[in-house]
């Protein structure tokens, strides 16, 4: 936003961030209760307030406090996670999103959707009317206590005898006094006050227990209680000796509650089979009340808490860092890179043995740079996985379709850069399983499959490249239909014979779609074919394998990063050439004997495997006479081998990459350029485009007579 000072801007770049954490965790905490996304959930609404407040987002920070009081009831076990508490937590994240969105040059943000917020208060009372008992609240809530490494956590049970009145004592005063040592919570059992009838207004019926931090001790504590010691019961728990958050462990209620002498261990076991929450069975079984279970409850909140907290320490740990600032790292060490391989290069020149030492430690440190810079930009590509549970939840509930989405492999890295370009492709490409794959219920059904269908997302490392999936179990490409759109639309003639790869490879085609009807999701044929664009643009493949009635799975093959490759650098005539070294096989001799066996066509006998070969001489015009023996640069895309003739194969060369600029933007075969040590300039080449480019004069003619020579032919 233009009109906002410094402090603002960082709080909304954080808070998109935390936005996107909070989508994620909401739709993850729909499929499972688990306390873990829970305070998660809480704790990046409450981070939001907090901020939305201070840099004077009232609209933002009144919106947010509502949703914490729900999922604090929640926490507490008053209210339980249903779809329409998910339903408007979601919108809410959008409607935050969309206030922080609006560009706006007084640095103003969007409007608060008031009907949202009315449905959210509508939650409140409801269960807060319906809760039984409360607690006597003295200072602020625990949980927001600054951590001190003298404070320590106290629970204390005072059970007083009944006759404790007959001497004026009065037990409310002895809880004022105890509060006073520090932040306390009291809760008051009354539980064992009798009918009216039966009460005996001279003698105690209530008991107290207490949560205290304070940096006193123990001494402190008894101190409060020493004139009456002799006509109470008091039971002392340090829950935290150290006032840090290291030794905050998770409990459960029941283990809490065994512990303070609360219920046995034979009454939690005989409810433990039940399916209700632990407390309220107590409560109903009547083994305790509900005001010791409240009790129990904020002990074990507290110390949920003070995990939350020892998690937010460790993540303090880390450093945000501009995107920009990190682009331009890269880009240093790249031209670092440039210049220690000219200094390799002069140092062979003058033969030194000490220039020799000192360049090698370079290259060295050059290295280990380069790889540690790389690892920065690398990113697990679970985060963008996570996207796409809210877009399969809205897409299959606008469709009537059940779909459940599962992921593996999201630990698995990529470059930032490539992820960030990912999105598109990815989204196309579900959107399209979701509306052609998955069948809607009914139909699952009566073929014997689940009502709910799934989509798989997953990713792996293969080689200098990361392979990414996306299945689902629904109908399958239907190939006679795309056969049929595609004969229809003249991209095939009703004579081609294509087979089934090549046929459902059609719906890559501009404006393709086998869709009877345009809807909000599919059928106008935008799609597939910018999936194809964006995998091109990336230096990536894609491949689909469907099989009719099971379901099809799409695999895109992406490098692992565009800014530096190990490529293989060849020479002709005086230019230098570079190959993604990911993409090669082998080298192999082209001798003239070789050339004449082959009748003049551009294929050669590799090992038994004919192998078409394109000259690059003649491809890219170079002056000069060839050398008598030529190599030829054996590749493999698209599952196709295919051979590049050079005139020398130099070696392995660490390639920085560098754009072509706006001027050769549109130049087919090569997408881009790096400096050699020497200062020469060397292209690198696009294999996928120039095998393309081929195609049309050779690779056909080649395709003949690879299957004459399959079937015994000669050439």
């Amino acid at each position: 936003m233009k009109g906002m000072d410094e402090g603002k801007k960082a709080f909304v770049s954080e808070a998109y961030e935390l936005l996107r954490e909070l989508e994620s965790q909401l739709l993850e905490l729909e499929e499972s209760s688990d306390d873990e996304l829970l305070n998660s959930v809480f704790r990046t609404m409450h981070t939001i307030k907090g901020a939305s407040a201070m840099f004077g987002f009232d609209d933002i920070s009144t919106l947010t406090h509502e949703l914490e009081t729900v999922f604090d009831l929640v926490r507490s076990g008053r209210m339980t996670i249903t779809k329409e508490l998910i339903d408007l937590t979601l919108a809410s994240r959008d409607n935050i999103f969309e206030m922080l969105s609006t560009d706006d040059t007084d640095g103003e943000v969007g409007v608060l959707n008031l009907d949202l917020l009315g449905s959210i208060k509508k939650l409140i009372p409801s269960i807060a009317d319906a809760v039984t008992g409360s607690y006597e609240d003295h200072g602020p809530d625990l949980q927001n206590v600054q951590e001190r490494h003298d404070m320590k956590m106290y629970w204390i049970r005072f059970l007083p005898g009944k006759d404790l009145f007959m001497d004026g004592t009065n037990p409310l005063n002895l809880m004022r006094e105890l509060s006073e040592l520090g932040t306390c919570k009291i809760y008051s059992m009354v539980e064992n006050i009798p009918e009216l009838d039966d009460m005996d207004a001279e003698q105690c019926y209530t008991s107290w227990d207490a949560l205290l931090i304070t940096d006193k001790g123990v001494n402190a504590i008894k101190d409060v209680f020493i004139f009456v010691e002799d006509r109470c019961e008091l039971k002392i728990k340090i829950l935290d000796e150290t006032g840090g958050v290291s030794d905050a462990e998770q409990k459960k209620l029941g283990e809490i509650l065994v512990e303070n002498g609360d219920i046995t261990e034979e009454d939690l076991q005989k409810v433990l089979t039940k399916q209700r929450r632990l407390g309220e069975i107590l409560v109903e079984e009547g083994v305790i009340s509900s005001r010791k279970v409240d009790s129990a409850l904020l002990e074990q909140q507290h110390l949920k808490d003070m995990r939350m907290r020892q998690e937010t320490a460790k993540e303090a740990l880390s450093v945000r860092v501009a995107s920009e600032k990190l682009d331009g790292l890269v880009d240093l060490v790249g031209e670092l890179v440039t210049v220690q391989a000219r200094l390799s290069q002069f140092a062979d020149m003058k033969d030194d043995a000490n220039l020799l030492s000192i360049a090698e430690e370079v290259e060295r440190l050059t290295d280990d740079l380069r790889e540690s810079t790389m690892s920065i930009r690398m990113l697990p590509i679970g985060s963008t996985f996570s996207k796409f549970r809210r877009l399969i939840r809205d897409l299959s509930g606008e469709l009537g379709k059940e779909v459940n989405m599962t992921t593996e492999g999201a630990e698995t890295e990529l470059d930032k850069t490539v992820i960030e370009k990912l999105n598109d492709p990815l989204v196309h490409i579900i959107r399209n399983c979701l509306f052609h794959g998955i069948e809607d219920p009914e139909t699952r059904y009566a073929k014997g499959k689940p009502g709910a269908g799934t989509i798989h997302l997953s990713a792996e490392h293969s080689g200098a490249h990361v392979l990414i999936h996306i299945s689902d179990d629904g109908a399958g490409v239907d190939v006679e239909a795309v056969r049929r759109k595609a004969i229809e639309r003249r991209l095939i003639s009703e004579d081609d014979e294509l087979t089934n790869d090549e046929t459902v490879s059609l719906i890559f085609a501009p404006g393709f779609s086998t869709a009877k009807e345009v809807t909000d999701v599919s059928g106008r044929g935008v799609g597939m074919d910018v999936v194809k664009k964006e995998m091109e643009s990336l230096r990536g493949d894609i491949e689909i394998r469907t099989v009719m009635g099971e379901g099809t799975t799409i695999t895109l093959k992406l490098p692992l990063t565009l800014a530096i490759i190990d490529g293989l650098l060849v020479k002709m005539a005086d230019s230098f050439y570079v190959l993604p070294l990911s993409l090669v096989e082998e080298c192999v001799e082209l001798t003239g004997a070789d050339i004449a066996s082959s009748h003049g066509k551009h294929i050669a006998d590799v090992r038994g495997e004919i192998v078409p070969y394109v000259r690059l001489r003649e491809l890219f015009g170079s002056n000069g006479s060839k050398p008598d023996m030529e190599q030829i640069v054996i590749t493999n895309a698209d599952n196709r081998r295919v051979g590049f003739v050079v005139d020398h194969v130099i070696g392995e060369h660490q390639t920085v990459i560098k754009t072509l600029g706006r001027v050769f933007k549109n130049v087919d075969g090569v997408s881009g350029a790096t400096i050699l040590g020497d200062g020469t300039v060397a292209l690198i080449l696009d294999v996928q485009k120039l095998m393309l480019y081929a195609e049309e004069d050779e690779l056909k003619t080649i395709e003949n007579y690879q299957r004459s020579y399959k079937r015994g032919g000669s050439l």
